[in-house]
């Protein structure tokens, strides 16, 4: 599958796929120029406008230190985003060690990958996450590298696949008959035609690496107030849910929509690959 083609059937995403396409620009945006889309400080506090109700002077109203919720969010995408996106390309980057050894390697090497991926993978992400955690100890780097060892079993099961579906492929047969060196065959011929659909891959595991990063900032495990992450600020404002709803509302939203939008956008990569 190649970019051109990819394009070439841009009219298939829909009013759902268009929908997550301008979420996930705006979480890019946001993400690179976030003064673009909030000009203010996501820390300047204002102590006489604390808790002030969603309206035309604060969209998302204030938190209890008078800091404007809407460019908190704004500000946090781009802490959001960026964890989520470390933590995929760390599980990403070990699921390739593991599915490429797995894929190309002699049989009791499949085997045991296998097993250790299977032990690994019958944890919830969650739970393994927390247990790397309470083994490192909290704070944002400790949960983007838990988070990204905790998914790197799924990618594991699904480049070892590929790898070795690749691998049995007629032209990666055809270019051994050529008399290519092993080493040549894999770097030209499997490597390229298993990373790409990684594409889709990497677009759905973000979103899902921002909910699991998120619930560890949530539970004080990872990034911690008065950072604008996103979980962090619903660890924040869960204190003043019954007086001041829009605390949690709005970041919470937030990260339903990034998730949702990068798994919509993520599914509609695997169907264009898969034509």
């Amino acid at each position: 599958m190649n970019v051109p083609r990819l394009l070439a059937r841009r009219s298939t995403l829909g009013p759902t796929g268009v929908a997550a396409a301008v979420v996930v620009l705006w979480m890019v945006v946001a993400t690179c120029w976030p003064h673009l889309l909030a000009s203010g400080d996501p820390n300047a506090i204002d102590p006489a406008a604390a808790f002030t109700r969603p309206g035309p002077g604060h969209w998302f109203g204030t938190d209890e230190s008078g800091r404007d919720v809407y460019t908190r969010v704004v500000h946090g995408a781009g802490r959001s985003l960026g964890i989520g996106a470390a933590a995929t390309a760390i599980g990403i980057g070990a699921g390739l060690v593991l599915g490429f050894l797995a894929g190309l390697g002699p049989r009791w090497l499949d085997a045991a990958v296998g097993r250790v991926v299977e032990v690994l993978f019958a944890l919830p992400t969650l739970v393994l996450a927390l247990l790397l955690v309470a083994v490192r100890g909290a704070g944002v780097g400790a949960s983007v590298l838990a988070v990204g060892l905790a998914t790197t079993p799924g990618y594991a099961r699904i480049l070892r696949s590929r790898v070795r579906t690749v691998a049995r492929s007629g032209y990666v047969e055809a270019a051994r008959l050529e008399g290519q060196h092993p080493a040549r065959v894999v770097l030209r011929t499997v490597v390229p035609n298993t990373l790409w659909p990684l594409v889709s891959v990497a677009t759905l595991g973000i979103g899902q690496a921002v909910v699991w990063v998120s619930a560890l900032s949530f539970l004080g495990l990872g990034a911690l107030p008065p950072s604008p992450q996103w979980g962090a600020m619903l660890n924040a404002g869960r204190v003043y849910l019954e007086s001041a709803w829009w605390l949690t509302v709005f970041p919470g939203l937030a990260i339903t929509v990034a998730a949702a939008a990068l798994t919509v956008l993520g599914r509609h990569l695997g169907r264009v690959q898969a034509a």
